[in-house]
């Protein structure tokens, strides 16, 4: 694969829209597990919040590339922890602030680097808020060269159908990690991103190799979009377009933790497509990209220096 500069990652342009949210971590040791019940109690517990939910966003800026993220908080502490934590990631937040919600908090429990229990709270946002990050979106469209709408299912793309029609009107790509069994709301994007389990869902088991290409061949071309790239764990990733499908196979490596590394895939091929990478290269990155943030504790971030090396 080529070598991409600095310099060029630096002039790509990339808005990130979806739900907020704030994970938080309670970390000690386990002062006993019982067997039983494979349960435990923490032990002098800290916390911390490394906001999750802005992990594509996050990945991007660390990559180099300009990045804004545009999503719902409610008016709290929270809310102002994942602005103040997206400012320090260098992304450009385009925050609306809901006082009727509070902001998504995700909180886990772990221990010798095993999570023990995650509990979430969440209320959707109002809609006349929704509203108006559809305005906003349709002006920030104007700004980035690529969109990311990283779909949670927790209400803040409600109008996700709108926003793709918005961004391909503005002539931008749009890119779609996509959740739920209904992805006729994707339709028109320029690519999506499911896993495994959540392509399952659309089109239902395959028998062979044979067969799921013809079942997401089939989907792409039922939601228009350009490409589709699947991602399949151990068994690397299959884009799929009108002209070819190619498969890239996993970079061999130990695998420590898993959490975000889709959310470093679509990242990582957001800011190629956005700094004018061909996609088939901008899979291979994306790749490589996946295959090292997963030799990581928790949802972390890939580096330029780690990518491409000291070159650049």
């Amino acid at each position: 694969m080529n070598q991409i500069s600095q310099d060029q990652i630096g002039q790509a342009r990339i808005l990130v829209v979806g739900d907020m949210m704030l994970d938080r971590y309670w970390f000690g040791d386990v002062e006993r597990i019982r067997r039983s019940a494979g349960t435990g109690r923490p032990d002098q517990a800290q916390r911390r919040a490394p906001g999750r939910r802005r992990n594509v966003a996050r990945n991007s800026a660390a990559l180099g590339a300009q990045v804004g993220m545009l999503g719902v908080v409610g008016d709290d502490e929270p809310g102002r922890t994942i602005e103040s934590l997206l400012s320090a990631c260098k992304v450009q937040p385009f925050l609306h602030r809901d006082a009727s919600v509070n902001t998504t908090i995700k909180l886990r429990v772990l221990a010798h680097q095993q999570q023990l229990l995650r509990v979430d709270f969440e209320n959707p946002p109002a809609h006349e808020v929704l509203l108006s990050v559809l305005d906003g979106f349709q002006e920030l469209a104007k700004q980035y060269e690529v969109i990311v709408l990283s779909d949670y299912g927790k209400g803040g793309l409600t109008h996700v159908g709108r926003m793709v029609e918005a961004g391909r009107a503005a002539g931008r790509m749009v890119l779609v990690d996509p959740k739920g069994d209904d992805y006729s709301r994707y339709r028109g994007a320029t690519l999506i991103t499911p896993n495994r389990a959540e392509i399952r869902r659309v089109v239902g088991a395959w028998k062979s190799e044979q067969d799921l290409t013809a079942r997401a061949q089939n989907l792409r071309r039922d939601l228009q979009l350009e490409a589709l790239l699947l991602t399949r764990s151990e068994e690397g990733m299959t884009l799929y377009t009108e002209a070819e499908v190619l498969h890239v196979s996993a970079q061999a490596r130990e695998v420590y933790d898993v959490s975000g590394a889709g959310d470093t895939v679509i990242a990582t091929l957001a800011t190629m497509l956005a700094a004018g990478v061909p996609l088939k290269q901008a899979v291979q990155f994306a790749n490589r990209a996946g295959a090292i943030v997963v030799g990581k504790l928790g949802t972390a971030v890939v580096s330029y220096q780690e990518l491409f090396g000291n070159a650049g």
